[in-house]
């Protein structure tokens, strides 16, 4: 099952007999995987499994849900907002989907857009950590999708909420997108409403209400996706204004493809054809191939993406159409000033450490 079946299935849209039985099995599954990540959690929170501590201070950016909330430009952002102030930053990842030796195509994309941000992706991510101090001399650690990792100790936890889908449809997986439950929103310092721009102010406040129920404590930032030009892999760009005419055709392989057509609907794209493929996706010689045909069967002028898929495919042309991705940055719109306060302790007490580079 694809993701876009899935979340069909989970948000109870698919309607019919097979689909309400597979949501009862789905639902008797949830029960013992929100135990476990339960157990789990209380294990961290009572010291019955440990959590280690790194030389320098760590800012975790996470989900409650699984999917695409907008962590990368979030990522982004804040290690420019820490190198801004002389602080040396190194991300540490997982890597999900990194062949050995090589950074995924989400470090690929992070590796462009801050070429003096060293990225170390190790499944291990206290020995990536330390990798990142020692051989960056590393004053700061910005920790990639780090929420549900507990066993690195960390100063700030920072969760994004993407407001098109912010509660996994009540469920933690596999009956919904929650990774736990929502009261793990407790150990968070700070939650952001991403595409916040994308929902009016009654469901803005409809979400930070849930929110404040179970983060009370927590400071709440909003934030807008900007699109701010169009990118090849060749490194040209055009202006957004270059979607408005034309036969567009979109596709996009990321936890959420519907923030992305939202996203090109509000550039005023001419989008005359959709394509979506699963996260993380390896486009291989075969899905070129059927791009380029799709290219010639919905006779489309141009193709536009994700840079997540521009950076695997590496190619300035699909077939007889140019291939562009949508460059985004990420714009503060509500409570950046809260956010601010809280990181410049951190950024303060990053500086105060000493390495064999100084």
């Amino acid at each position: 099952m694809n993701a876009r079946d899935f979340h069909e299935l989970v948000s109870g849209r698919r309607a019919g007999v097979g689909a309400a039985v597979t949501r009862v099995g789905l639902r008797l599954a949830e029960t013992p995987y929100a135990l476990a990540m339960r157990l789990r959690n209380v294990a961290f929170d009572r010291g019955w499994r440990p959590t280690l501590h790194v030389p320098v201070p760590v800012v975790s950016v996470g989900n409650i849900t699984t999917g695409g909330t907008g962590k990368t430009p979030m990522v982004a952002w804040l290690a420019s907002w820490f190198r801004e102030r002389a602080v040396r930053v190194a991300i540490v990842s997982r890597g999900y989907g990194a062949q050995h030796g090589h950074l995924n195509d989400e470090g690929i994309e992070l590796e462009q857009m801050l070429p003096d941000v060293p990225h170390v992706q190790q499944p291990d991510r206290v020995a990536g950590a330390l990798m990142a101090i020692e051989e960056f001399t590393s004053q700061l650690i910005l920790l990639d999708d780090g929420f549900q990792h507990r066993r690195l100790a960390r100063d700030f936890d920072l969760v994004l909420i993407d407001a098109l889908e912010p509660f996994g449809y009540g469920h933690v997986l596999p009956r919904g997108l929650l990774r736990e439950s929502l009261a793990g929103l407790g150990r968070a310092q700070a939650i952001a409403l991403s595409r916040a721009d994308l929902v009016d102010a009654t469901t803005r406040d409809r979400i930070r209400a849930t929110v404040r129920r179970n983060a009370p404590d927590a400071i709440w930032f909003e934030a807008a996706h900007r699109p701010a030009e169009l990118l090849n892999s060749l490194g040209e760009s055009v202006p957004l204004t270059a979607l408005a005419t034309g036969r567009w055709g979109g596709f996009c392989g990321i936890g959420n493809p519907e923030g992305f057509r939202r996203t090109l609907e509000g550039c005023d794209c001419q989008l005359a054809a959709w394509r979506t493929f699963p996260d993380h996706h390896a486009y291989a010689r075969e899905d070129v191939e059927s791009l380029a045909q799709w290219v010639r069967q919905e006779r489309l002028t141009g193709l536009v993406c994700t840079r997540k898929d521009l950076v695997k495919l590496s190619t300035d042309r699909l077939g007889d159409a140019p291939l562009w991705a949508v460059q985004i940055g990420l714009e503060l719109t509500h409570g950046g000033e809260l956010l601010e306060e809280r990181l410049s302790p951190i950024a303060n007490a990053a500086l105060q450490i000493h390495t064999d580079d100084d």
